[in-house]
């Protein structure tokens, strides 16, 4: 039983590699694309003739920027894909088409359950009893912001289903539908139910998970420790994959409220001004001594 458990998590642990395999190509093309396309980045280093409106490389990086900003829009879809190919035992693009319906299915139910409810109106507007935050667009359903936990989701229960009758044997008025066409079948029927019942278990799981992260990002340096002794200790078995994606993909890791809008997993850029920069920034520049930099320095090191 023991190496049983072991072994699923391992196959967890794979699972999230593919999906994660895209992210730093898409960062890179994200990074590139929005840093080149910057105005203020454009006319302080004089390259309008190269990047400006209307040049091919402006045109190219905007679409890079647009291809990065895709699949870090849609990380829960390509995490219920992902999940299924990789945890699938055998005819994996079967469980791939099928997470797919299922991710569909899911949010769509939940949005059913949001509009009968009231918190979303009939114009598509949210309620304003409705938690900002909570209620987002997944791929133009109005659905619970689940992150890449919906996906987990779908990926982890589609795949089990996969496993389990992708080889039914139907009876002969049925047996068009029997083996691989079953799945997406029992797919659709079985997220329809998990989508309404998600609408009521969710928002207490929401509720854990910002807990969590509070608690993790709370505890200051013994929180670090934890977090880096289990990270350490989990690489030997292949298992630290599915510890630390949560830290690195949802609100476990932390969340802050960026331009009106709580994000998960923040961090920080520091940005040094420069006299004669040209930067149109919200505070002002200042003269500072050697003593007072050293001063900064320090407190940043002693801070990290």
């Amino acid at each position: 039983m023991k190496d049983k458990i072991f072994g699923v998590l391992q196959r967890v642990g794979r699972s999230f590699m593919l999906p994660i395999a895209i992210l730093p190509v898409a960062g890179l093309l994200l990074g590139f694309g929005s840093s080149f396309t910057n105005a203020t980045t454009i006319q302080t280093y004089g390259l309008e003739k190269i990047l400006g409106d209307g040049t091919i490389l402006n045109s190219l990086l905007i679409i890079m920027n647009k291809v990065g900003s895709a699949v870090f829009d849609n990380l829960p879809l390509i995490f219920a894909v992902g999940v299924a190919i990789g945890m699938a035992k055998k005819e994996k693009e079967v469980a791939a088409l099928s997470a797919l319906i299922a991710f569909f299915v899911m949010n769509v139910a939940i949005n059913a359950m949001l509009v009968i409810t009231g918190e979303i109106t009939a114009d598509g507007t949210i309620a304003s009893n409705v938690l900002e935050g909570t209620i987002t667009s997944v791929c133009g359903i109005q659905s619970l912001q689940m992150g890449v936990f919906g996906g987990i989701i779908v990926g982890l229960g589609v795949a089990a289903l996969h496993n389990r009758f992708h080889k039914i044997v139907l009876p002969n008025a049925l047996s068009f539908f029997g083996g691989s066409r079953f799945v997406p079948i029992i797919s659709t029927l079985v997220y329809m139910f998990v989508g309404i019942g998600m609408y009521f278990a969710w928002p207490v799981v929401q509720n854990g998970i910002y807990a969590l992260g509070g608690l993790v990002t709370g505890s200051g340096y013994l929180g670090t420790l934890i977090f880096g002794i289990i990270k350490r200790a989990l690489i030997p078995f292949g298992l630290h994959h599915v510890f630390y994606m949560p830290f690195w993909q949802t609100a476990v890791g932390g969340t802050m409220e960026v331009a009106g809008q709580t994000v998960n997993h923040f961090h920080l850029h520091l940005i040094p001004r420069y006299e004669g920069d040209g930067l149109n920034l919200n505070w002002p520049q200042q003269e500072i001594s050697g003593e007072q930099l050293e001063e900064i320095r320090l407190s940043i090191k002693k801070s990290i």
